[in-house]
C-alpha cells in the first residue's frame, strides 16, 4: 500500500500525479528493453509548479535510507539514478521526483532529477548488446561471497550447478530473441505467445549457457548430445527420437546416462517422464 500512500499525500499537497498505482504507465524501447513508470506528475511540485515531472517511488531500510539522505541519489543507489533517466527518455520529460520512504519510521527523501540524454542513451543501449547476445554475459563475480551475488536469485547456477532449473521455451535452443521484444522459434517457424512460452514443448533443447555439459552434435534433426558424465546422452523429443527431453536432462541427469530397453518400453507405452 505504500504507493497509494505516496499518492494521497503528494495529491494532499496540490500535486497533480497521473497514471499510477494499476495503471502504471510503460515505455518501451524495443528489443527486449521496456519498464513502467510509477507516474507522471502535471503540476504542482513546489520549485516548478507548471512543469511535468516522472515520478518514481522506493522504499528502503532505515540503514539505506539514512545512506541516501548523505550521499543522494547518484551516489547512494547508481541503479535507481539510471532509471529515472531511462524512464525521463521514455517519457519525453526533463524533470524527476525521486521520493523513498524508510520502512523503520515512514520518514520521505525526495530528489529533485534533471535528465541527461548520455546516460539513459548508455543504459538503453547497453540493455539492447545483452538482450540481443546470442550467449550469456559473464557474471558480476567469480567469487561467491560477493555481496551482489549473495542477495541474486542466479546464486546457486552460476556459483554451483551451472544448471538451469527452467524448461520453457526462454531456455531453449531453437527460441532467438528478436528486435521486435518477440521470441521466434525455429522448429514452430513463429513468434511464440507468451502464455506459451512459460511452458514451452518436447522439442525443447538446452541452451549450452545453461548446463555444465559439453555439447556435441547429432545426426537426427532437432536433437543433440550432451557429454555428461563421459556418456553422450541425447537431447530431444521422445517421440521422434531415442532420446531425453530437457526436463528429464535437468531432472535426473544420471538417470539419462543409464538407459536401457526396460526404460524405453516404459516411456514408450505410458508416455512416462523422468521427474525428481
Amino acid at each position: 500500500m505504500e504507493e497509494v500512500t505516496i499518492v494521497r499525500d503528494l495529491r494532499a499537497i496540490g500535486i497533480d500525479i497521473r497514471g499510477v498505482t494499476g495503471n502504471q504507465s510503460r515505455v518501451d524501447f524495443g528489443n527486449h528493453v521496456s519498464g513502467s513508470m510509477d507516474g507522471i506528475i502535471h503540476s504542482g511540485v513546489p520549485e516548478a509548479p507548471e512543469k511535468k515531472h516522472l515520478a518514481e517511488f522506493k522504499t528502503a531500510s532505515d540503514k539505506k535510507f539514512k545512506e541516501m539522505v548523505v550521499k543522494g541519489l547518484e551516489e547512494a543507489n547508481h541503479t535507481y539514478w539510471v532509471q529515472v533517466h531511462v524512464y525521463m527518455k521514455g517519457a519525453e520529460l526533463d524533470r524527476a521526483i525521486f521520493l523513498m520512504v524508510n520502512k523503520n519510521d515512514d520518514s520521505i527523501y525526495t530528489e529533485r532529477v534533471k535528465y541527461d540524454e548520455a546516460i539513459a542513451t548508455k543504459a538503453i543501449e547497453r540493455g539492447h548488446r545483452i538482450t540481443s547476445a546470442e550467449r550469456m554475459p559473464e557474471p558480476l563475480s567469480a567469487d561467491p561471497s560477493w555481496y551482489e551475488c549473495k542477495w541474486c536469485a542466479a546464486h546457486e547456477f552460476c556459483h554451483s550447478t551451472h544448471t538451469t532449473k527452467e524448461n520453457n521455451c526462454r531456455t531453449c535452443s531453437h527460441v532467438t530473441p528478436t528486435q521486435e521484444s518477440e521470441w521466434h522459434c525455429a522448429i514452430h517457424n513463429g513468434a511464440v505467445p507468451v502464455e506459451f512460452q512459460r511452458n514451452g514443448c518436447d522439442d525443447h533443447i538446452l541452451h549450452p549457457d545453461l548446463v555444465p555439459y559439453q555439447m556435441k552434435e547429432s545426426e537426427i534433426d532437432n536433437t543433440v548430445y550432451w557429454l555428461i558424465d563421459g556418456v553422450d546422452v541425447l537431447n530431444g523429443n521422445p517421440s521422434k527420437c531415442d532420446g531425453w527431453r530437457s526436463s528429464e536432462i535437468i531432472a535426473r541427469p544420471d538417470i539419462c546416462t543409464q538407459y536401457d530397453e526396460d526404460i524405453g518400453n516404459l516411456r514408450n507405452a505410458f508416455d512416462a517422464r523422468l521427474v525428481e
